[in-house]
């Protein structure tokens, strides 16, 4: 599949209304890019099943009452790629990437338990002989994520106009506490669905309901309770190569302590940011970067992010390859369905 041929015009607005609604049907899609039913559900079904997009319901341990966690693992020469492989294939680890030439895996784990997070981070990780070295930082504040990856491949993509009509009344992410103080708990009910909507986000109220067991209006009524606690989010996941973008890096920031805030929140507005959050350890920031290539990627970290207040130092680690990201795999560049998820929404 080659970039010119699989991703057109048409095909990133429909990714952008997506991004805006990504429950809508494809006739209210349709309605608001001034497109027919039919082009909008045979674009998204071919974007789809090419692997350029994803929707999927993720779940937020936080509200669950369960801390989140960032990884950098330094393994020995030619053990990398099985130990990535295996951290991939857990659920409780949803994103994987190797950086510094290969020889460096950086992980985010979504642990629902305590007991989860401490098999692997106290456990099964140092215990593996091919790992040198381990960094674990908690994560204490997040200021872009989810539905707020509004990054630049898609900035004006639609008019004011189209994204009203779409529903974009407030910002898709606000800044937030990492850990709830209140968390929920799940039902055997909740669970059922979000497996059906970690399969697909945009399954409809008839199929959810099956999974759980419960009529349409109850699932619709206890999926919105879900949304506005932030149990989960419907996130729409991109293979960013498939749009242009062949540079992504992890940053790492260290910032005065008096500056974290401010410029955790000056690094949410970058169009090229896709995650920001306040890390502990010696590096207090983390970010990743999406741009077209290297040349972009230099310009700017030295320019926009070297200028940013309180800055002291900076690492920048270009992703050689990412493995797994928002819980999908991704071969080639693409997003991989999981096993028995349907494209029929």
């Amino acid at each position: 599949m080659t970039e010119s041929t699989a991703v057109q015009p048409e095909d990133v607005r429909i990714i952008r209304a997506l991004q805006i609604a990504p429950r809508a049907s494809f006739a209210a899609i349709a309605t608001a890019l001034g497109m027919t039913e039919g082009a909008v559900n045979r674009r998204y079904r071919r974007l789809r099943a090419d692997g350029v997009v994803r929707v999927a319901g993720v779940v937020n341990p936080g509200a669950l009452g369960q801390s989140r966690w960032l990884v950098r693992l330094r393994c020995r020469p030619g053990s990398v790629a099985a130990i990535a492989d295996a951290l991939a294939k857990r659920d409780d680890v949803n994103w994987v990437a190797l950086s510094a030439a290969g020889c460096e895996i950086t992980c985010a784990t979504q642990s629902r338990t305590r007991e989860q997070r401490e098999d692997l981070l106290g456990q099964r990780l140092p215990r593996t002989a091919a790992v040198i070295d381990i960094n674990a930082f908690a994560m204490l504040r997040q200021f872009l994520g989810g539905r707020g990856h509004y990054w630049s491949a898609l900035h004006g993509t639609l008019s004011p106009e189209e994204e009203a009509a779409l529903g974009s009344g407030r910002p898709p992410f606000t800044e937030s506490p990492v850990v709830a103080r209140e968390p929920l708990r799940l039902t055997h009910e909740d669970e059922k669905m979000l497996d059906a909507l970690a399969a697909d986000g945009r399954a409809s109220l008839v199929d959810l309901a099956t999974a759980a067991g419960l009529t349409p209006g109850r699932v619709s009524r206890r999926l919105d309770d879900l949304l506005r606690h932030r149990v989960v989010h419907i996130d729409v996941e991109i293979a960013a190569a498939a749009l242009g973008y062949h540079a992504r890096a992890n940053l790492w920031l260290r910032v005065h302590p008096s500056a974290v805030k401010s410029a955790g929140r000056t690094l949410a507005q970058e169009p090229e940011i896709a995650f920001a959050a306040a890390v502990s350890g010696p590096w207090n920031l983390h970010a990743v970067a999406h741009c077209r290539d290297l040349d972009d990627l230099f310009e700017f970290t030295s320019e926009r992010i070297g200028s940013l207040t309180g800055l002291q130092s900076m690492e920048v680690s270009p992703v050689l390859k990412l493995i797994k990201q928002a819980g999908t795999r991704l071969s080639n560049d693409r997003l991989v369905e999981p096993s028995g998820a349907r494209a029929r929404h």
